[in-house]
């Protein structure tokens, strides 16, 4: 529910507001499902909103626009779950022809010859609720400039509880971040039974000060502001004020 309880919100404030029909992005096998809880608001409403279902599959790339695509694959939950990754494709010349002319390579072309090499470049890594696993350092997560993630449980003691639920522990973040190479991981799904406080002093403890700079809490709006704050006066910029 927490989850997915606000999709038939969504779908109902874009047409109410002009936006078009709402896309939805689904993981293939939960897709019955999710039919039939808008299905359902149709019925509760007695009036029909709208709504587009685009299905997708393990490693499946489905294209955002000519370089970027959208790739889901799958997490490991006590429901069926699934990550995604916005990847930018580009194309780079090979390393045996950077050095020669243009007319060189235009000649080689001509001839047949494939003189670039595709690269993926990993932007964003979303995942939802998940044990920990091998997912977590696929290439295209463990390369990602920004991973955002859930962190449900930080105390020491719910190691246990997060093993359960399958959820990730603060101690599975710490390790994570030995191998993840982001700029920035943002943590989500904070427990509503966990003090905001309390959770950055665990989180602290279980990095040990290693890392923690390339750690943010989405709901931590104090310490969100003030490292916002520290970037406008490091580039000389006055914070606007109310």
């Amino acid at each position: 529910m927490d989850h997915v309880g606000g999709l038939a919100y969504y779908c109902s404030q874009r047409r109410f507001q002009g936006m078009g029909t709402g896309t939805i992005i689904c993981d293939a096998r939960i897709a019955p499902a999710v039919r039939g809880m808008l299905d359902g608001y149709h019925a509760l409403e007695q009036q029909e909103t709208p709504y587009d279902i685009i299905t997708i599959e393990h490693d499946q790339q489905i294209k955002i626009k000519n370089n970027t695509s959208l790739r889901g694959f799958y997490t490991d939950h006590t429901a069926p779950s699934m990550g995604y990754c916005i990847v930018e494709h580009r194309t780079k010349l090979k390393p045996e022809y950077t050095d020669l002319p243009q007319e060189k390579l235009k000649e080689l072309k001509s001839r047949g010859e494939e003189i670039t090499r595709d690269l993926e470049i990993p932007l964003i890594a979303y995942l939802g609720d998940t044990a920990a696993g091998p997912h977590l350092v696929r290439d295209d997560v463990r390369k990602a400039k920004i991973i955002i993630t859930e962190c449900t449980f930080f105390d020491p003691g719910h190691k246990g509880r997060a093993k359960i639920g399958k959820h990730l522990h603060a101690d599975d973040i710490a390790e994570w971040l030995r191998v993840a190479e982001c700029e920035a991981m943002v943590l989500v799904h904070v427990s509503r039974r966990t003090h905001m406080g309390e959770a950055r002093s665990q989180l602290a403890q279980a990095l040990g000060g290693e890392n923690a700079e390339r750690v943010l809490f989405l709901m931590d709006f104090r310490s969100n502001r003030e490292r916002y704050e520290k970037q406008l006066a490091e580039a000389g910029v006055e914070p606007a004020r109310r």
